[in-house]
């Protein structure tokens, strides 16, 4: 199963960081992902709804961690590809996260 297209829609709040929509070969929409901001940084939380307790369940999740580690790279990294060009295009720089860091080799 692979990502096809990821598209995200940032959010100007402190923990809401965007909203995401990815495509699965082309064929499966899964909508509604959000990016958080939290105290170890940002992380892709997935589709959920709230329960009658006030609890909350995941609506579509991965079911091994091979595929969410997948998906939350696929996914932060054009984050950060959109924001990051964002910053640039408003004049700002991107964070040294963004950025690799090269040393020239001689």
């Amino acid at each position: 199963m692979e990502i096809t297209d990821v598209k995200v829609i940032p959010v100007d709040d402190e923990k809401l960081k965007a909203f995401v929509s990815i495509v699965f070969d082309q064929c499966f929409v899964v909508t509604d992902i959000k990016i958080i901001h939290g105290p170890k940084g940002l992380f892709v939380s997935m589709p959920s709804k709230k329960r009658k307790d006030g609890t909350f369940k995941d609506i579509a999740h991965p079911l091994n961690n091979q595929m969410r580690q997948y998906l939350e790279d696929k996914v932060l990294s054009v984050y950060r590809q959109q924001v990051g060009g964002a910053a640039e295009a408003a004049g700002g720089a991107p964070t040294g996260a963004e950025q690799p860091s090269e040393t020239p080799q001689s």
